[in-house]
């Protein structure tokens, strides 16, 4: 005699009118057992993408345990939606002789016909998930694009008014009296090249001003500072957020410095660089700036070098964590017991590795590099003399020489005839394009560069290294350094000045 029970399961991810509600799917339930008895398992507030659930996982437990004859549900998505998942369950029930019943589907797992019908409708279960996250992801990246605010918390010093665009109700944010000049001081404070995040968190105490669940937090601080939706966008912004690899949806053009933006996270970003914009959305907002370009610049570029406030992040064995690259296979190089080892050739032996390469002689390389990079562009010593980015000269000494000889050009078709004007057009032609060239190389450049202050503090690191922290060695390195391809033989160092 069969001593095991019936079990009806029942989930409901999120409570809404047009879903139906467990009560309703243990109903369906009975009705299919005829009215007999049955132990139930309910997940409320549990997606169906896993089957990381505490009552299904009970119920898992429970058949191991010889306790369960048959599985009943309202429908078979309510057990999963993942294919992968579901044909692990149907494994499952074969295994322990248990029965599984679809109330509104009338599947028989007992004939091969039942078991493919139960996958093939699985598959489209799984499908339908799929193609509402597509169209979910769909319409944010089109809200987006045409500057419609995406919800989430409000950004300190604002508030939210109704407002419609393009014919659609949305929300703008607008500054908050009692507040925005609070926002103001934080960025005239840390534009500052001697003060820190912590100086300001400490000032904001004294004055009694809480920015952020009712006290001071660095990380807040740090997101404001980074956040577009206070600065008065105008080229130099364009220029920075183009320089960094953002895609930016307005025209040049209307970077007037008026509208703030909002930063929405792209399709392609780098997910393995949490902090890098390459690849996100930078779109002008309805809303006006209230930070000056100049301001917002020197801050979020003060902020790049010291990286994002992280409390309590455990100490690396290397500044050059995240920076040094296998360069036969790309992946990364691992500081372990004093050597630097091919990530790839340790975990499958997918590549023939980077070669013997002793971590402290490598990290005296790459430093002896920097020393010597850096001297193109600031003199090591503490007296606080800089040199400008001899590329950014260099461009703007051709550029002149170009505008001289377009003006000499001009000067000479002055009585020309119809051979010399010919002839005069083409070479204007040449010239304006490589004016304009040498404009855009240029403008990269400006916006990317490190300001004589950062490029002080970076000289005076250098110079003191060996009392160097590890945090400000990283500094540096990220300041100055795109990675370095390594193996025993060779190294090769991607700069970003």
């Amino acid at each position: 005699m069969d001593n095991r029970i019936d079990a009806a399961y029942g989930r409901q991810s999120v409570d809404k009118k047009d879903s139906i509600s467990i009560e309703s799917q243990l109903e369906f339930c009975s009705h299919e057992l005829k009215g007999g008895s049955f132990k139930a398992y309910t997940d409320k507030g549990f997606s169906g993408k896993n089957m990381d659930r505490p009552e299904f996982q009970k119920l898992v437990r429970d058949i191991k345990a010889g306790l369960i004859r048959r599985v009943v549900v309202y429908k078979l998505d309510r057990i999963s939606r993942s294919i992968i998942d579901f044909a692990g369950m149907m494994e499952l029930f074969q295994q322990y002789n248990v029965e599984f019943v679809s109330s509104t589907e009338k599947f028989d797992t007992s004939t091969p016909m039942g078991r493919a019908m139960l996958n093939i409708c699985i598959v489209f279960a799984q499908l339908e998930r799929e193609t509402i996250q597509k169209r979910v992801t769909d319409a944010y990246y089109a809200r987006s694009q045409r500057g419609f605010r995406a919800g989430g918390q409000i950004p300190y010093g604002f508030n939210t008014e109704p407002i419609v665009m393009d014919g659609v109700n949305t929300k703008k944010l607008v500054a908050d009296s009692n507040f925005i000049d609070n926002v103001k001081l934080v960025y005239e404070m840390y534009a500052q090249p001697e003060v820190s995040l912590g100086d300001v968190a400490r000032r904001f105490e004294e004055l009694g001003i809480y920015v952020h669940k009712g006290k001071i937090q660095r990380s807040y601080i740090s997101k404001m500072l980074r956040n577009p939706v206070y600065v008065q966008a105008d080229m130099d912004v364009y220029e920075f957020f183009k320089s960094q690899g953002a895609v930016i949806v307005n025209d040049a053009a209307d970077f007037t410095g008026m509208n703030a933006c909002y930063l929405y996270k792209g399709r392609e970003q780098d997910k393995r660089r949490p902090d890098s914009i390459a690849g996100h959305m930078l779109v002008l907002a309805p809303h006006e700036g209230v930070v000056p370009s100049d301001v917002w610049l020197a801050c979020r570029r003060k902020a790049q070098l010291n990286k994002q406030y992280q409390p309590g992040r455990k100490a690396v064995q290397t500044w050059l964590v995240g920076k040094v690259k296998c360069d036969r296979c790309g992946y990364a190089l691992m500081s372990v017991n004093g050597y630097f080892r091919c990530r790839k050739r340790t975990e499958d032996k997918g590549c023939e590795g980077a070669g013997k390469i002793i971590a402290a002689e490598f990290e005296q390389l790459v430093y002896d590099e920097m020393v010597s990079k850096l001297r193109g562009f600031q003199t090591l010593t503490k007296r606080g003399k800089t040199t400008g980015n001899p590329r950014v000269t260099a461009l703007k000494v051709e550029l002149a020489h170009v505008e001289a000889e377009i003006e000499k050009l001009l000067d000479s078709l002055l009585g020309a005839n119809d051979i010399l004007i010919s002839f005069a057009n083409n070479k204007a032609a040449e010239l304006d394009a490589r004016k304009q060239s040498l404009s855009k190389q240029l403008a990269d450049l400006v916006a990317d560069e490190v300001s004589p202050e950062i490029m002080l503090r970076i000289a005076e690191l250098l110079e003191d290294w060996d009392d160097a922290s590890l945090q400000n060695r990283r500094e540096v390195v990220d300041s100055l350094i795109c990675k370095v391809s390594a193996t025993s033989e060779s190294m090769d160092i991607q700069w970003k000045i």
